[in-house]
């Protein structure tokens, strides 16, 4: 993956970095989860082989083009997972501390950022989003589409500054 230096840079010039390179992506022809993934990989060190990135494909266009849960959703919370995800499930001994775990400490900033982008556009489904735009394949859906994986792909770089 291309690496991009964030060094020296706030969370507010980090975002809109996500952004172009997002929408540069698209425009390469990788889907929505691909986009906001590879992204993420480019700006941060997730410490992962470049090959990771095959997780995120099956998650395009609502994933598996079922237009369900938008993938550039899925894509964000993927590339958060990679900086504010647990290395090892089992670190903890018991079931409750893991579960614990879990809940106080993982749970609560991946749902701030999956409701903060729900909030903003009123549904996480690709077909409640992209609907309104006419043909799957039309210019309008896919400009809405950019504008969504950008939009995804800067807020999954502000939580993974927190």
């Amino acid at each position: 993956m291309a690496k991009v230096s964030t060094e020296g840079k706030t969370t507010e010039e980090k975002m809109a970095m996500a952004e172009e390179i997002s929408k540069g992506y698209f425009k390469q022809g990788l889907n929505c989860a691909e986009c906001v993934f590879r992204t993420f990989a480019d700006m941060h060190d997730i410490n992962l082989p470049d090959e990771v990135i095959t997780l995120t494909t099956g998650f395009g266009g609502g994933m598996g083009h079922t237009k369900n849960t938008c993938g550039a959703i899925t894509g964000a919370v993927m590339a958060l997972g990679t900086v504010k995800g647990r290395r090892n499930p089992f670190e903890h001994e018991e079931m409750k501390d893991r579960i614990a775990q879990l809940q106080k400490e993982i749970y609560p900033v991946f749902g701030e950022m999956v409701n903060e982008i729900k909030d903003e556009y009123g549904t996480l489904i690709c077909s409640e989003l992209s609907d309104p735009f006419g043909d799957f394949a039309g210019k309008a859906r896919k400009k809405n589409c950019m504008q969504m994986i950008a939009h995804c792909s800067a807020v999954a770089t502000k939580y993974a500054d927190k």
